[in-house]
């Protein structure tokens, strides 16, 4: 199958991608990006040796290996819901059952084997690692994907937020580059603008400790979140989405195959969290991202219960002949996981389409785009190719 995609070459696409960090860029990545980096560096070296056989030029070294995996660290006051959104998230934990989770006595440290293997680490409330020396600062931030700060905005919030600005001010001496996230949690209930005032009060409080002690433009995002609705996910989305290196890349893919089969809104998702790892470059739209995710959920249910079903041969030959006249397996993009159903209201179609055992492409076609549904799957399985290259060289040997 050609490799082009209406006009757009994947292959010189993904070898932009090959490209190694620029000058000057590392001073601006966190320990963990750059270990992501190297692995980046040391696969594409891998791949470039393999096809110039073993006479190919010994290359620079690019550095270390990489220590370990990437780490969330969950962190904030005693019940702000950190064990209920890892429960949520990574566990599938219904909302409901978080109500009798017991407080964390200790640190919690999961492995998640997804598309890109990560840690989260979920701390207790009444810790206070910079005060305490038996904890290994560097050990435990050294490597760090993301700091998440959660705050119960149901509660009195003050004691959470002078705790995260001494937090804050204590790593930014040592560690710059390491990104904050904010989760302002339980928000659900809450009134729209009472939201707004409370996410406005915890921002300004934060950024004039800050702008007090010298660090202008800390790297600090706020999240409101709620563990009752789609919120926390689209909120581990943008931090997963940091630990991707050459994000860009992959959302410029979605971009076009949008633009070439008349898509609304694609996403790629990790499909044991129903994180969204990418999308196209259009505007987030909650309610798409609400119907996706659903999505993802009625094909793993199903899939559970009835897996994989054989086609007898009689049927097989109904299926191949008129009006296609193709074999069965040139008509679709995908034996295992591959699915389409259409919405109600308006006729669109939602696709989605396994990449492999951990991502999945979910797309929503426009009104009657699926009449083209043989060019559509056409052009989704190159992107998917793509897709699988551009995972294979990220991935750690």
């Amino acid at each position: 199958m050609s490799s082009r995609l209406g006009g757009w070459d994947i292959t010189s696409k993904l070898e932009g991608i090959h490209e190694g960090p620029r000058r000057g860029q590392s001073s601006s990545l966190s320990p963990a990006q750059l270990n992501l980096e190297r692995v980046f560096e040391q696969s594409r070296q891998r791949q470039q040796q393999q096809k110039n056989g073993p006479k190919a030029p010994d290359l620079p070294n690019p550095g270390p290996p990489t220590k370990g995996k990437p780490r969330l660290l969950l962190m904030g006051q005693r019940r702000s819901g950190k064990s209920s959104i890892s429960s949520v998230v990574f566990h599938k934990l219904p909302p409901s059952e978080t109500l009798f989770l017991e407080s964390t006595a200790r640190i919690q440290k999961d492995s998640m084997a997804s598309f890109m293997d990560f840690q989260v680490w979920d701390f207790p409330g009444q810790i206070d690692i910079f005060e305490n020396p038996t904890f290994d600062i560097d050990a435990m931030f050294g490597e760090i994907g993301a700091l998440i700060w959660v705050i119960d905005a149901q509660d009195d919030y003050l004691e959470a937020v002078a705790r995260l600005n001494v937090t804050i001010l204590n790593l930014q001496r040592t560690y710059p580059n390491i990104k904050i996230e904010v989760f302002i949690h339980k928000v659900d209930g809450l009134s729209d603008d009472y939201k707004q005032d409370i996410q406005r009060d915890i921002t300004i409080r934060i950024q004039d400790e800050l702008s007090d002690h010298g660090f202008e433009n800390a790297p600090v995002r706020f999240h409101l979140t709620s563990i009752y609705n789609h919120s926390i996910f689209e909120a581990f989305s943008k931090v997963i989405q940091k630990l991707i290196p050459r994000l860009g890349s992959l959302e410029a893919m979605l971009t076009n195959l949008c633009r070439t089969c008349r898509f609304e809104k694609a996403y790629l998702f990790d499909v044991l969290s129903k994180i969204y790892i990418a999308t196209d470059s259009a505007p987030a739209d909650m309610a798409s991202y609400e119907i996706c995710s659903d999505y993802i959920d009625v094909i793993i249910d199903i899939t559970e219960v009835y897996g994989s079903w054989p086609r007898s041969k009689g049927y097989r030959e109904s299926l191949e002949g008129e009006p296609w006249n193709q074999k069965l397996e040139d008509q679709v993009a995908s034996n295992w996981a591959e699915s389409c159903m259409v919405l109600s209201d308006g006729n669109r179609p939602i696709m989605l389409r396994e990449v492999d055992k951990y991502l999945a492409l979910v797309a929503i076609m426009k009104e009657d785009s699926y009449d083209k549904m043989p060019l559509v799957n056409m052009n989704v399985e190159v992107v998917v190719d793509g897709l699988k290259e551009f995972f294979e060289i990220t991935k750690p040997k």
